[in-house]
């Protein structure tokens, strides 16, 4: 996966493709609702998965949901089609394990 600095305009395409996910800056983020004792399976799920692409999140896993944050530390902390190839694959890995998108703060 393409790990080239993208523009403004092409992570907002990108972002469209990965529902839930959101830009912090120069990372996309996302929560999943999840018990402490799944995310931790999912933590792990996905870890095996990051081994095997050479790409790694920031996980923060508290009791009721799991943060993921990415961005490409090669290209100096920006934006590329390899966190949001990440972005897709955590998303499958956590409807495998039962865990949805989590917002702590629902906007009104």
């Amino acid at each position: 996966m393409g790990k080239e600095p993208l523009t403004d305009q092409e992570i907002a395409s990108h972002l469209a493709g990965v529902p839930g996910w959101t830009r912090d800056g120069n990372e996309i983020t996302c929560s999943f609702g999840i018990r402490y004792h799944g995310g931790v399976a999912m933590i792990v799920h996905v870890a095996d998965v990051e081994r095997l692409i050479g790409h790694h999140a920031d996980i923060d896993l508290r009791w009721d949901h799991v943060r993921f944050g990415i961005t490409t530390q090669d290209t100096g902390h920006r934006l590329t089609a390899a966190d949001f190839d990440l972005a897709a694959r955590i998303d499958q890995i956590a409807a495998a394990h039962g865990a949805e998108v989590f917002d702590a703060c629902p906007r009104t």
